[in-house]
């Protein structure tokens, strides 16, 4: 279990997390949700070490990850998998390559030297891959790819990593409405079909409701609500978004029209 006790960073007088505190039960799919600044991505880059807690702790199984240093930082790293909302692939690399990047930290020096990629590490990407029907472009530079591609990619990645946690940084920010949805199910299946816990920061009120069964709502560093989508009201929701409450709970990307189903996931698929 992920634990979050009184966690802050400051960068000068400012709070970006202002003493947050939450668990996460294993298996989970969590939407943190909030307007821009309002603290969801140091949040997760915090979890994940990438940006250092001022003040707080952060434990995952009784471990403390905000003592981690050195190779056990690293393998934390690999445990709790980022995905960020530039995809952070190297184009000038094919697809396989990329995907097999998430196989570094588990490799001696001398082979991430020289990507003399294990066969194991190679049927593990490939498989990874066909999750999400990109196997035939695996030989494909990924800087030729489109964003919803390269985003499934990224989360190929990620799940190669094979993690605790996967923490997605605002993963379809720059996606039109179709591969917003691709993403999306790709991510609520590693949820179900892998068991993996996800953490994922969300603009849409409509998708957090979509595919979160539980939602974290942040303001100003602070977390000011912490609940089932269902428990969310309209009130609540304008507090948390102020000025952008109307463009969130709106008709933006990946708005559900009333009476149509909210899922596109075929949970049958993975079974």
């Amino acid at each position: 279990m992920l634990v979050v006790e009184g966690l802050t960073c400051r960068f000068g007088a400012k709070a970006a997390v202002d003493n947050a505190s939450f668990a996460v039960q294993p298996g989970a799919f969590v939407g943190v949700i909030g307007r821009s600044g309002a603290g969801k991505s140091t949040m997760l880059r915090m979890i994940n070490r990438l940006a250092e807690p001022t003040s707080g702790r952060i434990s995952y199984d009784g471990v403390d990850v905000t003592a981690l240093r050195g190779r056990d930082l690293r393998q934390w790293r690999a445990r709790s998998a980022m995905i960020f909302q530039q995809f952070n692939l190297v184009g000038r690399l094919d697809v396989l390559t990329n995907v097999l990047m998430g196989r570094l930290s588990g490799m001696p020096q001398w082979r991430s030297l020289t990507q003399m990629w294990p066969e194991e590490d190679r049927a593990l990407a490939m498989s990874a891959l066909e999750q999400f029907d990109m196997a035939s472009l695996a030989a494909q530079r990924a800087d030729q790819l489109s964003g919803g591609q390269q985003q499934r990619v990224a989360i190929a990645r990620a799940l190669v990593q094979q993690p605790d946690i996967i923490l997605a940084d605002e993963p379809i920010a720059s996606l039109d409405p179709r591969n917003t949805r691709i993403v999306m199910d790709a991510l609520l299946r590693i949820n179900k079909h892998f068991g993996i816990t996800v953490m994922c920061n969300l603009h849409s009120l409509d998708l957090a409701r979509t595919y979160c069964d539980r939602l974290i709502g942040m303001s100003a560093g602070r977390i000011v609500f912490d609940g089932a989508p269902a428990a969310l009201t309209e009130h609540i929701a304008r507090e948390l978004y102020d000025l952008e409450a109307d463009e969130v709970m709106g008709t933006k990307s990946g708005h559900v029209p009333a009476g149509e189903p909210v899922l596109a996931f075929n949970e049958a698929a993975v079974a």
